[in-house]
């Protein structure tokens, strides 16, 4: 599947005291290993501690240096753990502040910082020399043999890791941008950063970031428990960041050594470089060495990255409010000037009391806000068929007249009927025939009443309809402007309960909350005996959290079936078996291959996320195409 189990490590040490240093790391190592880590980073200067200062001239201290490193190097013996420490290293006539990569009893390379601190906190200048830019490698002896020392990266099956030291991340042009460049997915970075008010909150900045740009993964481990606290004080920070998203961070200024383990997925990254052109056309500035590594598979078995269910739907529940009305905001705005262009604010919009035409028409309203023109601009129009149920229709009236728009009934049933006769179809045969022309009747309708009134038809279809091809070709498929043409069924729900909470007043909020309640259904077949919803969208597709987390897996990162499945299991482990999610992702694989044609004729609509299906502009695909190699991978 492709993941890393990554870890940051913070060793409980002493000041200038490496051998007891030593000692500890090779029980974090223990640890590690019995967690199945396959890297892990420990901080700058983890050997001798980061606050040695002057002694850092003695020989004493260098001597005992190098025993601890080759201490920790026979006790990694056996294991093919990747892993990094800090330590103080005289190479030729310079001592240099180095990453050094061990596994499996060796060194594996030795990685000098390059953008020594300087400040009032630090003064590395004082005692490490850095590598000229003119020498990016060369090979120094060691107790093995000869070790690679400069610029390394380390190369496994399926992915390649970097390092940087503290400091190097804070540079204008960090050595992680051409180790990125170069092929690395993942950064170790070895830090010893200094606690003061708010530095914390940068430093997450900084990691989140630069794992965004480089479209990576950042394992960051600073300095904390055991150094000096003469001037300043160390918190032992740790982050595991992905691509602009903190996966693991600790709670700092711990008292004992801490590990922190976060699962990289480099498929994820990897489809990320490959999309963008900013990163794939740029190139490292500096030859780098590569190296060659084994790393052991994971153990899937005990695989724990949390997976969101709802994709679309941000984790943090304290930013959906803000989310919503960002999104909100894009599709009125998109609206509205679409609106100026053609020099109207005549809206026409089919209401039948659902989630979808709500939420257009809320967006609606709130274009002619922006746009100073009155609610009577937009004309409602509710359209009864076979199927309509009373509550669906009560919500679609009151919420039109609450609003105060020109609102409209016109009854279908008698048209589609004349229909019946004039193509020979038995209205007793409740086939796509019978559903069809119900979609398209309303959707002629709305065409003429737009022509009439001099206005134009808003799309009511939403990504995830667009997606499964659940729309009528040219019935509601069509309009003049989709506003919810991006926006995924599962935050439908959300943007509707946003505005009923915080754009619209109490009665309004009312009826949308009931709207948002109802289920989902097209309404194309009559009710029950009861006037109860006889057809229930998501018994003929599938529930819309499954096709929403299918389509955001397969096109935001290019997913393959068997991981979609794999993450699907640990996602909704608590609600749907593997037989349950092997049977919705293959439904969904076959409609969205099959309803490609649908997408190929999409009107105008606004973008609001990273997923979208225009094919102007997002997903271009031929309509024809075979989806077999994509359903045998689920077969076999």
């Amino acid at each position: 599947m492709n993941f890393i189990k990554t870890a940051a490590v913070c060793p409980s040490l002493r000041v200038a005291e490496p051998d007891h240093n030593a000692e500890v790391i090779i029980d974090l190592l223990n640890q590690l290993n019995k967690e199945k880590v396959q890297a892990a980073v420990f901080p700058e200067l983890s050997i001798t501690g980061y606050t040695c200062a002057d002694l850092f001239f003695q020989e004493q201290l260098l001597h005992e240096t190098r025993e601890a490193i080759e201490k920790i190097q026979r006790a990694s013996q056996g294991s093919n753990l990747f892993f990094a420490v800090g330590a103080p290293l005289r190479i030729g006539r310079h001592l240099y502040n180095c990453a050094v990569a061990i596994q499996n009893g060796k060194v594996l390379g030795i990685v000098p910082k390059t953008y020594l601190a300087n400040t009032n906190e630090a003064y590395e200048k004082r005692w490490f020399s850095t590598l000229p830019e003119c020498e990016p490698i060369s090979f120094i002896p060691w107790n093995q043999g000869t070790v690679p020392f400069g610029k390394v990266l380390f190369h496994a099956s399926g992915v390649r890791f970097g390092l940087e030291l503290s400091e190097d991340l804070w540079a204008p042009v960090p050595p992680s941008t051409d180790l990125a460049l170069a092929g690395a997915q993942v950064i170790l970075n070895l830090a010893a950063s200094t606690e003061l008010i708010a530095k914390a909150d940068y430093r997450r900045q900084l990691v989140e970031s630069q794992s965004a740009r480089l479209f990576s993964g950042y394992v960051y481990a600073s300095a904390g428990v055991g150094e000096s606290t003469t001037d300043v004080v160390f918190s032992g920070h740790l982050m595991i960041g992905e691509n602009g998203h903190l996966l693991a961070e600790n709670k700092r200024f711990q008292t004992e050594s801490e590990i922190i383990t976060a699962w990289i997925d480099v498929d994820r990254l990897n489809q990320d470089r490959i999309r963008q052109t900013g990163f794939r056309d740029s190139y490292p500035r500096q030859q780098i060495h590569e190296l060659s590594i084994d790393l052991p598979l994971p153990s899937l078995s005990e695989f724990n990255r949390p997976i969101n269910a709802l994709p679309f739907i941000p984790e943090n529940p304290n930013q959906m409010v803000e989310r919503c009305r960002e999104i909100f905001a894009i599709q009125a705005h998109g609206l509205a000037k679409r609106l100026r262009a053609i020099g109207t604010n005549q809206c026409v919009i089919g209401i039948s009391g659902g989630l979808d035409s709500t939420l257009a028409l809320l967006v609606i309203r709130k274009a002619l806000e922006i746009n100073n023109a009155p609610p009577e601009g937009i004309l409602t129009v509710t359209m009864p068929g076979f199927g309509t149920t009373d509550r669906t229709y009560q919500n679609a009236v009151n919420l039109c007249k609450q609003m105060g728009t020109d609102f409209r009934e016109i009854n279908i049933v008698d048209a589609a009927l004349q229909h019946f006769r004039d193509i020979g179809h038995d209205p007793s045969l409740h086939d796509s025939t019978y559903e069809n022309t119900q979609a398209r009747e309303r959707t002629q309708i709305l065409m003429d009443l737009a022509n009439k009134e001099g206005g134009i038809v808003i799309g009511t279809g939403d990504l995830s309809e667009l997606a499964l091809g659940w729309a009528t070709y040219n019935g509601d498929h069509m309009s003049m402007y989709g506003v919810n043409a991006s926006i995924p069924k599962t935050l439908v729900r959300y943007l509707v309960r946003y505005a009923a909470d915080y754009e619209f007043d109490e009665t309004i909020g009312k009826i949308l909350h009931d709207i948002v309640d109802t289920p989902i259904s097209p309404e194309l077949l009559p009710s029950d005996k009861d006037g109860k919803i006889s057809q229930v969208t998501e018994d003929l597709i599938g529930p819309y959290e499954l096709s929403d987390f299918f389509l955001y897996h397969m096109l935001r990162f290019g997913t393959k079936p068997e991981k979609i499945l794999f993450l699907a299991k640990h996602a909704f482990k608590e609600e749907y078996d593997d037989d349950t999610l092997k049977k919705w992702l293959k439904v969904f694989i076959r409609r969205f291959f099959n309803n490609q044609f649908k997408r190929s004729a999409l009107p105008d609509g606004p973008k609001v996320g990273s997923v979208a299906l225009s094919p102007r502009g997002d997903w271009r695909m031929p309509s024809d195409v075979s989806y077999k190699a994509w359903l045998k991978v689920l077969e076999d």
